[in-house]
């Protein structure tokens, strides 16, 4: 890809791998014109691997007014499911009526009119803007039904609950499937290239970009440039217009894994924050084919943020706000309530949100995308969020051509991603195996099985396979142990502890692969365990303040094993 990079002229350059970048560049492939992606440091490795999974139409969004918004989402996770069925996966929500203690127990207890009117009229426009396409509408539950999809709920305060139906995604793989099927259709993609330089030709005109990688730099051709970095964008545009236009207003998201078995969610649940307009998502991930799940996380939170765009860090504020509503929905003497001790993961993202004039939470800005064009002609797509990212490809590639003076359709509506097909047997292991199938599709056959030992558990106690850690470096352009364990795997997600007692046998496994010696197999196993032991430290210190301002009983030891 980096011979590729240097040798040949593009029609269009993509700065950024996050799912915005490889949208274009699958987009603009699929068109027919040269294509070219450089991100900086991994597919997905900032935002676009740290959301809340899921492919949904935002029914809080219906409540802000963004009636297309929601239109226009629900109408791509219909066309996600379609193009990537193996990745996708429907998922029933459910969204309880908690009333004051005794109220569930009151069998003359009923929703006030108001909330019933209020959640009802919601739930009939969320079908009706376009829920109806995933083949279910809403309905109504009684509170035991409600209880039984959540008995962890306090039961004196439930009095009903709403179902409907929206869907998940590994967001991580869902980058790099698009990113791989951008390069089956001739896109040239490759990560760890660092854009230092956006070149300009004779006429003032972005000509294409120099960029670092290996240890060197590379001279990128390419007649038009497009700006699709995400919180980084601004950056980025420094180096086209020569200064920061200050266009991005980050807002950070958090989220927490804990132990499924504590809140034994079999769908993914609506919980209110208490004193707040904001609820968050609690939904159970991996299933183990016997009704229960490895575990459930919770999120997002979504703040100002004005830190390091590298490294946003997990606060006292972000952890109290989270555990905070996650013992409100909570029956303390069903789940042993919830503190940090029982956070087995945590992972930190920024949304690229668009300034605007508006001056309150970043909650209440629209999740609507924004495309620009310098007078350099470098085209910039911001803002959008993980469901709508083929329709902002589309209109981002629509900007691109019109530079080029050509004529185009979009063909990535109706685009099978790779690994989406009728097969759906796994060559040398039983059709049943639902796990290779759900993040491979009809690649899961490509997935290593000469030795029997890369069908042990990769990390113990993970559902993933030692031979997904050989097909990461040998088909997915995975470069360190990093790569593999937080975003080829959500190993990391999951259980940082496990994953970093893992974390040298996984290196080793990998090692021959990428050619590595003993000296550079200790320096990513270094590498890999002080990231999770910072990881871990920004929770203790937000752990010591959260116990300051709450008088809560600080944890044993979390983190220890880190």
């Amino acid at each position: 890809m980096l011979d590729r990079l240097g040798t040949e002229s593009f029609d269009v350059l993509v700065v950024g791998g996050g799912i915005t970048g490889v949208g274009v560049a699958l987009d603009a492939a699929s068109r027919g014109l040269r294509t070219a992606l450089v991100e900086r440091d991994d597919f997905a490795s900032g935002t676009s691997s740290k959301s809340s999974k899921l492919v949904h139409g935002g029914l809080r969004y219906l409540q802000q007014g963004e009636v297309r918004l929601v239109y226009e989402a629900l109408r791509e996770r219909q066309r996600l499911r379609r193009n990537a069925p193996h990745l996708v996966d429907v998922m029933p929500f459910m969204i309880p009526i908690l009333g004051k203690p005794g109220a569930g127990d009151d069998t003359r207890s009923v929703v006030p009119r108001k909330v019933a009117r209020a959640l009802g009229s919601a739930m009939w426009m969320y079908d009706l803007t376009g829920g109806w396409r995933i083949g279910k509408l809403h309905r109504r539950l009684k509170r035991d039904a409600a209880l039984a999809h959540m008995p962890s709920m306090p039961r004196d305060r439930v009095i009903a609950a709403y179902l409907y139906y929206d869907a998940a995604v590994d967001d991580a793989r869902l980058v790099l499937t698009v990113a791989r099927t951008a390069a089956a259709r001739g896109a040239a993609v490759a990560n760890g290239c660092r854009v230092v330089e956006i070149t300009h030709g004779p006429d003032g005109r972005a000509d294409g970009a120099v960029v670092e990688a290996d240890g060197r730099q590379v001279r990128v051709r390419a007649r038009v440039v497009v700006n699709a970095a995400g919180v980084w964008s601004d950056s980025v545009r420094a180096l086209d217009e020569g200064a920061d236009p200050d266009a991005i207003r980050p807002a950070k998201g958090v989220h927490l894994t804990v132990p499924w078995e504590k809140v034994r969610n079999d769908i993914a649940v609506v919980i209110p924050v208490p004193k707040d307009k904001r609820s968050l998502f609690l939904v159970p991930w991996f299933p183990n084919g016997d009704g229960t799940y490895r575990a459930t996380y919770v999120g997002t939170t979504d703040t100002d943020y004005a830190g390091s765009l590298d490294a946003p860090a997990t606060t006292a504020d972000d952890v109290a706000y989270v555990l905070r509503a996650l013992n409100a929905s909570s029956d303390p003497s069903v789940s042993g309530g919830f503190t940090l001790d029982d956070v087995t993961g945590v992972w930190a993202g920024l949304r690229p949100l668009v300034k605007t004039g508006a001056t309150g939470r970043t909650a209440d800005l629209s999740r609507r995308h924004a495309i620009t064009r310098s007078e350099h002609g470098v085209v910039t797509v911001t803002g959008g969020k993980l469901t709508t990212y083929r329709e902002m490809a589309e209109d981002t590639v629509d900007e691109v051509v019109e530079l080029l003076g050509r004529r185009s359709r979009c063909r990535t509506r109706r685009l099978p991603l790779l690994g989406a097909g009728r097969d759906r047997t796994v060559s040398g292991r039983p059709a049943s195996d639902q796990h290779l199938l759900g993040r491979y599709g009809t690649l899961a056959a490509e997935v290593p099985a000469d030795d029997p030992r890369l069908a042990e558990p990769l990390v113990p106690g993970l559902p993933y396979l030692r031979g997904e850690a050989v097909y990461a470096v040998t088909h997915e352009m995975a470069r360190d142990l990093d790569d593999v364990l937080t975003r080829r795997t959500r190993a990391r997600l999951l259980d940082r502890d496990a994953t970093v007692a893992a974390a040298a046998d996984v290196a080793a496994l990998i090692a021959p692969h990428l050619g590595w010696d003993d000296a550079e197999v200790a320096r990513q196993v270094d590498a890999f365990r002080r990231s999770c032991a910072d990881e871990a430290a920004a929770l203790l210190v937000a752990e010591a303040e959260y116990v300051a301002a709450t008088g809560a009983t600080p944890s044993p030891d979390p983190g220890a094993a880190t």
